[in-house]
């Protein structure tokens, strides 16, 4: 089945409400849309929302990227050779992972559709539905206090809280969250890089009874050797994100003494499923469980996400709120959440409506 033409275009898009994390405040998100239509008629639809605090892409620059000869040069091909194509892609856009995810996303859509399964059954599902955190933004304590109260209101039961801008603040918002919740709660924090080694320690020291499930990137990108000082049960709980933009990190920081017990794998940061793919591999084979985030996105994405997440064995956590955040999208279907669990819905590629 032959690609007859291809479309990208950005859009901007309000957020809920605004958040704040260790290094920016956000009150809105620019998307990249990608489409890849076949001769019968259908459609692929794929998404790119890079951090550019990140891997230095902007959507902006991902739509221009969308819109090259190279990208043009697509149309006439075949659908079935969508792993050469997403290959041929990875060398033309290195370095580029919000371009390489449009691409990979909408081409995966679109082979699902012309074999007409859903691409977590072409892949095989090895989990079943997993709950996803949802999150808390830096804020004061009766703000977190009050925002997770209408979480729990909502089904949700567990909770990604932000952290790192001042250590004695975090350590009381996650006491105050404990003390008020109970168990109601399984608690992850994301300190986004805001903590030094000390400021780590004295987080871990004081929240140790608590049984926080996570702590996503406590250091700068670059410090990781630091982390090698904690003991291996404190290790285990830590979680690299920033750190881990692609495969030849994971098997950097997959050695002996390992700094992370969690990898994140973000479709945003490894330029989409393929990428994603490369870096579960290595995580499985060196005893690392997954954890699957998310920037603000798109259902297309948090979808493509969801479907290559419960497509591999080590994973264990999800944290793809990241289009509930959105105060309008392209597309409905996709997932579905149920008490808090994230339900795909089987449809073929990812089983998305266009609005």
């Amino acid at each position: 089945m032959k690609i007859i033409a291809v479309r990208a275009y950005l859009k901007k898009m309000a957020l809920t409400k605004p958040y704040t994390i260790a290094y920016n405040t956000y009150s809105d998100v620019a998307l990249a849309f990608f489409e890849i239509e076949l001769a019968n008629g259908t459609i692929g639809y794929g998404s790119g929302s890079p951090a550019e605090d990140v891997v230095g892409e902007t959507a902006e620059q991902t739509v221009a990227n969308l819109q090259t000869e190279f990208v043009q040069a697509l149309v006439g091909r075949d659908i079935r050779q969508f792993q050469q194509i997403i290959f041929e892609s990875s060398i033309h856009f290195p370095h580029l992972p919000g371009t390489l995810a449009a691409i990979d996303i909408a081409l995966h859509d679109a082979f699902g559709k012309f074999l007409g399964i859903s691409v977590a059954n072409f892949y095989g599902q090895k989990v079943p539905p997993l709950p996803t955190s949802v999150t808390i933004g830096i804020k004061d304590v009766q703000e977190t206090l009050q925002e997770a109260a209408g979480y729990k209101a909502l089904g949700f039961r567990v909770l990604k809280v932000k952290t790192g801008l001042d250590v004695a603040t975090d350590i009381e918002r996650i006491i105050r969250l404990y003390e008020t919740f109970g168990n109601s709660f399984t608690i992850r924090v994301d300190a986004n890089q805001g903590y030094s080694l000390k400021d780590l320690q004295k987080f871990i020291t004081a929240t140790n009874k608590y049984k926080l499930e996570l702590i996503e990137q406590p250091l700068k990108v670059g410090s990781e050797n630091e982390l090698l000082s904690l003991s291996a049960a404190d290790r285990s709980l830590l979680t690299g994100d920033e750190s881990l933009t692609n495969a030849k990190a994971a098997l950097q920081f997959a050695h002996i003494n390992k700094p992370f017990g969690i990898y994140n794998i973000k479709l945003m940061k490894c330029g989409g499923i393929v990428g994603a793919k490369e870096i579960a591999t290595i995580a499985n084979n060196a005893g690392i469980d997954l954890f699957w985030g998310c920037n603000d996105e798109s259902i297309i994405s948090i979808t493509a996400a969801l479907h290559v997440a419960y497509s591999c064995s080590n994973t264990k956590y999800i944290d793809l709120d990241g289009s509930l955040d959105l105060a309008e999208d392209l597309v409905r279907g996709g997932f579905e959440i149920i008490d808090g669990y994230m339900h795909i819905n089987h449809q073929p590629g990812f089983g998305l409506t266009i609005l």
